[in-house]
């Protein structure tokens, strides 16, 4: 079978493939997103996911020599304007306000590389209603969502307490979590990783 690494520092990514049986490795990204979404702000906030999760990719693989290489970013869009994780929970409150009884869309970008070229690649949206909720389930939810507030984009982990914040999603859970597993199944399935 193919050697195979997560590019990603990612609890949630790291589990979806645990729990799919999958052997892999971790091997954590040297990217300054920062740099990339500054040189690139010419894209869309999808296509930014995937320039992010290809630059991911690229750069663990050049020191993994035939090994297959995975990166995968997720990028959220609220009114067509492409947000950053909070630097700090007190920013939450706001986030989620602008959010309230509103719709935005996440988009995942995957990408597969070996030897430092792109050998796969996957982009992947969803669009989640967040419901009209009242101000003190806001500030209950403040209390109780801790880390999750400033660890992913949208002050949310829908895998935990923040599926409470929605009234409806469209597209994919795991895609949701950043990770959309069943196309990515179907690459590793190809590229000898897993048993077809």
């Amino acid at each position: 079978m193919t050697e195979f690494v997560l590019a990603s520092g990612s609890q949630i990514r790291r589990q979806i493939l645990d729990n799919a049986g999958i052997d892999f490795t971790v091997e954590k990204p040297d990217v300054d997103e920062s740099v990339i979404k500054d040189r690139r702000s010419d894209l869309s906030p999808a296509g930014m996911a995937l320039v992010l999760g290809k630059a991911k990719a690229e750069a663990v693989s050049r020191g993994r020599p035939r090994a297959l290489v995975l990166g995968a970013d997720q990028t959220m869009e609220l009114d067509g304007a492409l947000l950053d994780k909070l630097p700090d929970a007190s920013l939450a409150r706001d986030r989620l306000m602008a959010m309230r009884g509103r719709s935005h869309q996440l988009h995942s970008g995957l990408a597969l590389y070996r030897d430092g070229e792109c050998v796969w690649q996957h982009q992947q949206s969803s669009t989640l209603h967040v419901r009209a909720f009242s101000d003190a389930f806001l500030d209950d939810y403040l209390e109780r969502a801790g880390f999750a507030l400033t660890a992913s984009v949208g002050a949310y982990a829908f895998e935990g307490l923040g599926a409470q914040l929605f009234e409806k999603i469209e597209g994919d859970y795991y895609a949701i979590l950043g990770l959309p597993l069943l196309p990515l199944l179907d690459a590793l399935r190809e590229f000898d990783v897993i048993p077809a």
